[in-house]
């Protein structure tokens, strides 16, 4: 998941960014509302996590702006424990879920995993494709029934590419989204990358999935 993380305390954000990075989402972070905002209707992103109170413009008025625009992304607001009158608010604008201040990394984890779940369908937590699968729930990946061990960077990256398998990837699109970093002609991270998450994936089968298609990029596809 790409997440647009907007909280105007700067150490909460860092500890929070933090946290979901290390679960392996891939996470932006802005301190204002009305950043929040521009970010939010001009990049994709797949779920939102909204502090109330921000400078610029309060998340309230982000989550209007949003709704009113027609954009469905997903958030979960971040709230006083005494602000009920807010949160009554903000689920009534369309606010997918709220935390109360101060929660835990692991609890907004959570809370992340089972809105994706509510939208996409309990099914998408696994995502299959030939002999090849990848819970989202248990972080767990096998091929031919055998556990495959990812880090955190690699089952991203598997998790992008199976999310549409049979579509070619730039090496832009996939430093972006994975890596959460803008491209840089110069760089190999990209590349790396995939040759080991193909080692991990493909050695021992007769059949490989990840491919490279010369010019252009990656994709996951059953064949040579």
């Amino acid at each position: 998941m790409r997440l647009l993380v907007v909280e105007d305390e700067k150490k909460i954000a860092a500890f929070v960014r933090k946290g979901l990075a290390e679960a392996g989402f891939n996470v932006t972070v802005c301190h204002r509302g009305d950043d929040a905002l521009s970010l939010a209707t001009t990049e994709r992103f797949d779920a939102l996590v909204l502090d109330i109170m921000l400078p610029g413009r309060d998340g309230l008025s982000v989550l209007r702006q949003l709704r009113e625009a027609h954009n469905t992304v997903p958030v979960i607001l971040l709230t006083a424990r005494d602000g009920l009158a807010e949160r009554v608010e903000g689920l009534n604008l369309g606010a997918d879920d709220y935390l109360t201040k101060p929660f835990s990394v692991d609890e907004l984890i959570a809370r992340l995993r089972a809105v994706r779940r509510r939208l996409s369908g309990e099914g998408l937590s696994i995502l299959k494709y030939e002999d090849l699968t990848l819970n989202l729930t248990t972080r767990e990946v096998r091929r031919a029934g055998k556990k495959i061990d990812l880090t955190v960077r690699e089952f991203a990256l598997l998790e992008y590419l199976l999310r549409t398998p049979g579509r070619v990837h730039t090496r832009t699109q996939l430093c972006e989204h994975v890596w959460d970093y803008h491209f840089d002609p110069g760089t190999n991270l990209v590349d790396v990358g995939v040759q080991r998450l193909r080692r991990k994936i493909d050695d021992g089968h007769a059949v490989p999935l990840v491919q490279t298609v010369r010019g252009v990029g990656y994709t996951l596809k059953a064949g040579a």
